[in-house]
């Protein structure tokens, strides 16, 4: 975190904040045009390596521009539903973090299915086939660790905490990787596409996990952080000169110093005025 926090003070007065609202206008523009034209986004702009390699450079850029068809009024319902809900990720983020680092995650995003692309392409030559999806998954992967409580309804009835979400699309997720691998070379390289594009949720989760606190020596400290608290709590602060009586035999009992003893004699209003004083000089 320390070369996070270094790049933020060096870097951080260029952030773009509110950068979940570029994203989404991005996205609303990707599905005008590809539902104006549906081939131009995999002609013209899709992350395509090979074209790429051979001088249409802008596609490292353009690939951002997320397509989808507005066809019909459950198409269009259901994209402002997840322009929505990358709204509510993407603003939880940025208020978590800050505009700069959540800037550097999404960022961080691209170039790793870049990578990813790159890849996949090595053995199997086709244009990258996943998009944006791995970016966004990791997004919602970390707003899940960060508020793994917060309740989302599913068919706007049931409520379903994101951590229990973010468990089941891990699992698929998992399961994806693991039969790739044993789909051999391309499968291995699927798998490992796989990873690579999810790279910068799995920095981030080794980052803002405290594995310390596992270890034998954390362990041990908060062991003796327990017996000391539990000895402290088990040694009184009154108690009465004439019976004994402290605060832990009644919490009501209350108990005053008498001004007429010689010395710090503390008694409970039982014997504050019925005790013997204590005088050294007799």
């Amino acid at each position: 975190m320390n070369f996070l926090n270094k790049l933020e003070r060096k870097f951080g007065r260029y952030a773009i904040h509110n950068f979940i609202y570029y994203i989404i206008v991005i996205n609303v523009g990707g599905a005008i045009l590809t539902t104006i034209n549906p081939s131009f986004y995999n002609t013209y702009l899709s992350l395509d390596i090979g074209k790429i390699f051979e001088g249409q450079v802008w596609r490292l850029l353009t690939f951002i521009i997320q397509p989808s068809i507005l066809s019909g009024g459950s198409s269009i319902l259901f994209f402002a539903l997840e322009m929505y809900l990358y709204y509510i990720i993407g603003n939880a983020l940025e208020n978590a973090w800050g505009a700069f680092r959540f800037n550097l995650y999404y960022i961080s995003g691209l170039l790793f299915n870049i990578l990813a692309a790159v890849i996949l392409y090595l053995f199997i030559p086709i244009p990258y086939p996943n998009g944006l999806t791995y970016i966004y998954q990791s997004m919602f992967f970390a707003f899940a660790v960060l508020y793994p409580n917060m309740q989302f309804l599913i068919f706007f009835i049931i409520p379903v905490k994101v951590k229990w979400l973010a468990y089941l699309y891990g699992a698929f997720i998992g399961y994806e990787v693991i039969s790739s691998f044993t789909m051999g070379i391309y499968g291995v390289a699927n798998a490992i596409s796989i990873l690579v594009a999810l790279a910068n949720f799995l920095i981030f989760f080794l980052y803002t996990r405290n594995y310390k606190k596992i270890s034998p020596r954390e362990m041990k400290r908060k062991a003796t952080f327990k017996k000391e608290v539990k000895r402290a709590s088990s040694i009184t602060r009154h108690k009465c000169a004439v019976c004994g009586k402290t605060e832990l035999d009644d919490e009501n009992l209350e108990f005053r110093f008498c001004s007429k003893c010689d010395g710090n004699y503390e008694y409970c209003m039982e014997h504050l005025f019925t005790h013997e004083h204590v005088h050294h000089d007799r």
